[in-house]
């Protein structure tokens, strides 16, 4: 019996060498997974909110969603340069907790009666505003704790965390707001944040920033924008990744007003139709790191971008019945594969090319340059959707995902990238010198 136990432990145990065996990655990768239960109620509720108890138009869920991203515009040149002379951790930390208390804010406003769209997009800005400055210095953490030649593989599996959360957590959200009501539901979040930020303080980064003598922040600012410029790499991955999120965008802010009011959904049934985003996350983060091993990051990137733009194109032509709501859930589907795909190797490739003390820059320089065409996006789809129908702005980014997976395809920067680069120190951009401890893999 007991050499039974042992068998049976074994076989679940983790390989050698797996990421996870890494003490500092496993907390890293379990807060990853806690808050991502807690972004599946956001996701569903928020827009609800907008959408069925403030009864939005499609013009304001579009207005919703683009305050949402002015601030990647307005803020991700400067807090790269800010983010490059600080530690990354305490700013991550700190993003979470704020998170919690603006999305307690909206169930607070609704108990007191003043919940309003001006409201939603106040929260939506300072969320966005967030995501900006936090959501940059979450993806730096990674790179101090995971060595760059397994970037790869540890996107693979952060995004297996929100996988899992992406395929049980719809269903328990979609519950929680048929039981409770889409505000309230709102505080599952907020407290799944906390938790989320109490793992974190846990984690132990060894970073030393050490200023330059010469450092000037518009000066090095400008550096962060010139390294980008000099990748040809990331250049492509901008144009790319940026046309893919004004086909998201556009898709998003009608996807909600889709489900509800052309096919007829309750609350529960959407959120039941978003379990298949989850299962297509778990694939794609299953196998995705092999595809991308087997015809490299960058054709994998363009799989994922077509993936998403036949999900998408597919719903727009279905009747509003039966089939219709098939093909909304394969769409998610759809989704969930074709953004995993897409993101992981996009995520490696861009951290791979890029020295560590310019990290901050060239991530938020990459995150304003691929959502200045989200805004566009997101306001584009609205006035389809009020203008033109639901199915015109989803057929917008079907057919436009499609073309763009056609035009990478044939690029033959991202056709020609088999495996992951590797940096180069360009040290009149740096503006800052750091000594970060080596990422090694020690299991406890």
């Amino acid at each position: 019996m007991q050499a039974w136990l042992r068998s049976l432990k074994l076989s679940f145990a983790l390989p050698s060498g797996d990421l996870l065996r890494d003490a500092t990655y496993r907390r890293l990768w379990s807060s990853i997974l806690i808050s991502s239960f807690g972004s599946q109620v956001t996701m569903l509720a928020l827009p609800l909110t907008a959408a069925v108890l403030l009864h939005a138009s499609p013009t304001q869920m579009g207005v919703l969603t683009f305050v949402e991203i002015v601030p990647f515009v307005l803020f991700s040149l400067p807090s790269g340069v800010w983010l490059d002379r600080v530690r990354k951790l305490p700013v991550y930390v700190i993003g979470e907790a704020s998170l919690a208390f603006i999305v307690a804010s909206v169930p607070f406003a609704w108990w007191m009666g003043w919940l309003t769209m001006p409201w939603l997009y106040v929260v939506g800005f300072v969320i966005g505003s967030v995501y900006t400055v936090a959501g940059t210095a979450a993806q730096i953490v990674l790179t101090q704790v995971v060595a760059r030649d397994r970037l790869v593989e540890a996107h693979a599996k952060n995004a297996l965390a929100s996988s899992g959360a992406e395929v049980a957590g719809p269903g328990l959200a979609g519950a929680l707001i048929k039981l409770v009501g889409a505000p309230l539901a709102l505080l599952v979040d907020a407290a799944l944040l906390l938790v989320s930020t109490a793992i974190l303080r846990g984690i132990r980064v060894h970073e030393v920033r050490t200023p330059r003598h010469d450092a000037h922040f518009w000066r090095d600012m400008k550096a962060g924008v010139r390294f980008v410029r000099s990748q040809r790499l990331l250049v492509s991955l901008a144009a790319t990744v940026g046309g893919w999120q004004m086909c998201h965008h556009a898709a998003i802010v009608v996807q909600i007003l889709f489900a509800t009011r052309t096919l007829g959904l309750s609350e529960q049934a959407v959120g039941l139709s978003y379990v298949c985003l989850g299962v297509g996350t778990v694939i794609a983060s299953l196998f995705g790191h092999r595809l991308s091993a087997r015809i490299g990051p960058g054709p994998c990137l363009v799989v994922g971008v077509a993936v998403c733009g036949v999900g998408w194109l597919l719903v727009s032509m279905v009747p509003a019945n039966a089939w219709g709501v098939v093909a909304f859930a394969v769409m998610l589907l759809c989704f969930g594969i074709g953004a995993v795909l897409m993101f992981i190797n996009f995520l490696a490739l861009r951290q791979a090319v890029t020295p560590e003390p310019l990290l901050g820059r060239m991530t938020s320089t990459m995150r304003w340059l691929i959502l200045l065409p989200a805004g566009p996006g997101a306001l584009l789809g609205g006035w389809l959707g009020e203008h033109l129908g639901l199915r015109a702005a989803l057929a917008f980014a079907g057919g436009g995902a499609l073309l763009l997976a056609v035009a990478a395809a044939r690029h033959p920067v991202i056709r020609g990238v088999r495996e992951l680069p590797r940096s180069e120190v360009p040290d009149d951009m740096l503006g800052v010198e750091a000594t970060v401890r080596q990422p090694s893999l020690e299991p406890s």
